[in-house]
C-alpha cells in the first residue's frame, strides 16, 4: 500500500512540485528507500479544506504513517528510518560535522581584504580535510542550494535537479 504524502505545489503551477525543501526532503527519503507513495500537491495560498481538517496548522509535508497523519519533515524522516532502516540514510555521528565549517570559512575568505590573513589556507585546510574523509570512508553529504541536492558517496557524486525530477502528480505505488 502506498503512503499518502501532502507536499507544496509550485506557485502558479498546481501540478508541479514546489520549492519547499522540507517537502523535497520527505520525498527524497521515500525515493531512496524505494517506498511507494502518492503525492497530493497543496497550494499553500489556497489550502483545501480536507487538508486543513487533517492538519490545522496547514504545514507541509504531511504523511500518513500507520493510519496517522504526521507533519514535519524531521519527524517524518526519523519515523521512516525507524520503520524502514534499509537502506540507512543516517549519517554516522563521527561524520556528521565533516565539512560543517566550509561555508563560514569560504565566506571569511571571500570577505577578506588582506591576502596574507591566512583565510585562504584555513579554507584549503578545511576542504582538504573533507576530501580526505570522503576518500577514506562512505559519507553522505547534503549540499542544498535552491533547486538541487547533491549526494557525495565516497568518490561518487549524484545530483538531482529537484524541479524537473519531481514535477509529477503520478501515483508511485508501482515502484
Amino acid at each position: 500500500m502506498a503512503f499518502q504524502i501532502c507536499v507544496k505545489a509550485a506557485v502558479g503551477a498546481p501540478t508541479v512540485l514546489g520549492d519547499c525543501p522540507f517537502s523535497q526532503r520527505a520525498l527524497l527519503t521515500l525515493e531512496e528507500k524505494k517506498l511507494p507513495y502518492k503525492t497530493h500537491l497543496i497550494n499553500l495560498s489556497n489550502k483545501p479544506q480536507w487538508f486543513l481538517e487533517l492538519n490545522p496548522a496547514g504545514k507541509v509535508p504531511l504523511i500518513n504513517l500507520d493510519n496517522k497523519w504526521v507533519p514535519d519533515s524531521d519527524v517524518i524522516v526519523v519515523l521512516l528510518e525507524e520503520k524502514y532502516p534499509e537502506p540507512s540514510l543516517i549519517t554516522p555521528p563521527e561524520l556528521a560535522s565533516v565539512g560543517a565549517d566550509i561555508y563560514s570559512k569560504f565566506s571569511t575568505f571571500l570577505k577578506s581584504k588582506d591576502d596574507k590573513d591566512g583565510s585562504e589556507q584555513v579554507l584549503l585546510d578545511e576542504l582538504n580535510a573533507l576530501e580526505e574523509q570522503l576518500k577514506s570512508t562512505v559519507c553522505l553529504l547534503f549540499i542544498k542550494y535552491q533547486s538541487f541536492i547533491c549526494f557525495i558517496l565516497g568518490g561518487h557524486v549524484q545530483i538531482w535537479f529537484l524541479e524537473p525530477m519531481v514535477s509529477f502528480t503520478a501515483d508511485h505505488s508501482s515502484q
